[in-house]
């Protein structure tokens, strides 16, 4: 992805963004990610030292923390950038795009894979984590807080701690930003116990009454 390609997704995601011009200056995010691209090109030359002293002066200006050993894909997007952590062994599929505070990270000390590998078209809301070396599918939606620690089916709403799958329908999900329009499992678990109370308490009504017209 190319630095404007890279302002074009900015343009097409941020709504603050009005211009070419106050994208490419006053986004940290895309500062972030551009970053990201020079010391990941170092890191693949070899140049170890150099890359995570790019990574380095990136997170001071930015407030994100993305490793130069980490694989991002096009159309990549991040909002406000800060609090952002993205591990070394990360992999991130193609128009994918993270809120302020999401962690990409690992739950082992080995040198191995131990971070998250995500889908295309995924969209992770803010302060949403993200742990181990697991998979988020295609056109997954994560909710804002979510702790997600177990691979993820394509095409599912994943929200709460720690994340569960509460909507997967086989529909393509867009990556539309809105992670806030998301269910509340709490919420319908209690409705649907309200509901059952209320079908009780009629159908114990109608007993008495049957009984006291008996005697």
């Amino acid at each position: 992805m190319s630095w404007k390609e890279a302002v074009e997704t900015v343009l097409e995601r941020d709504p603050a963004a009005r211009s070419y011009a106050e994208a490419l200056m006053f986004s940290p995010g895309l500062h972030a990610i551009i970053i990201y691209k020079v010391s990941h090109k170092q890191y693949e030359k070899g140049h170890f030292r150099l890359a995570r002293a790019m990574n380095y002066w990136g997170r001071f200006l930015t407030g994100a923390d993305i490793h130069p050993g980490a694989t991002i894909g096009k159309g990549f997007f991040i909002d406000h950038a800060v609090g952002v952590v993205i591990g070394e062994t990360t992999i991130i599929g193609e128009n994918v795009s993270l809120f302020q505070g999401v962690t990409l990270g690992g739950v082992s000390t080995s040198k191995g894979k131990r971070h998250p590998t995500i889908g295309n078209n995924v969209t992770i809301g803010a302060s949403a984590v993200v742990l181990g070396d697991i998979t988020i599918g295609d056109n997954v939606k994560i909710g804002a807080g979510s702790v997600v620690i177990k691979d993820v089916p394509p095409n599912s709403t994943v929200v709460g701690v720690p994340g569960k799958v509460v909507k997967r329908d086989g529909a393509i999900v867009r990556t539309d930003l809105r992670h806030d329009e998301l269910p509340d499992p709490v919420r319908d678990t209690l409705m649907d116990l309200t509901n059952h109370i209320a079908q009780l308490d009629r159908r114990i009504e109608m007993l008495e009454e049957r009984l006291k017209k008996e005697k």
